[in-house]
């Protein structure tokens, strides 16, 4: 799989196992008019593991550090409440994210 290809299988993956996901399409309009609800979901409700948890539009649109901190002080509360529930170490939220990729550019190339 070249990288351009990445994204495309990551965007197929997810509608796959997305509940919901239609075997077949009845129509091109059926497809489209799935796909604008999926990828409202996906950029507005699904947390995504590279990003930190959150959603793309929580950090396109510049939410990502208030995010972390609200679940930095729901944490803390937790912890507070309950120690005993955590046996390690008390809970921190997952790091904020600096950038995200579909395809990284090599050291070579200048993100923009």
């Amino acid at each position: 799989m070249k990288d351009s290809d990445s994204s495309i299988a990551s965007s197929d993956a997810n509608q796959k196992y997305r509940p919901g996901f239609p075997q077949r399409f009845d129509s091109i309009e059926h497809a489209r008019a799935f796909c604008r609800e999926f990828f409202d979901w996906y950029n507005h409700q699904h947390r995504h593991p590279g990003i930190g948890l959150m959603t793309p539009a929580t950090v396109h649109y510049g939410r990502a550090e208030q995010t972390h901190a609200q679940r930095a002080r729901v944490l803390d509360a937790a912890y507070a409440a309950t120690p005993e529930r955590f046996v390690r170490r008390a809970p921190t939220p997952p790091p904020i994210p600096v950038a995200a990729w579909i395809n990284k550019p090599d050291t070579k190339e200048t993100a923009h």
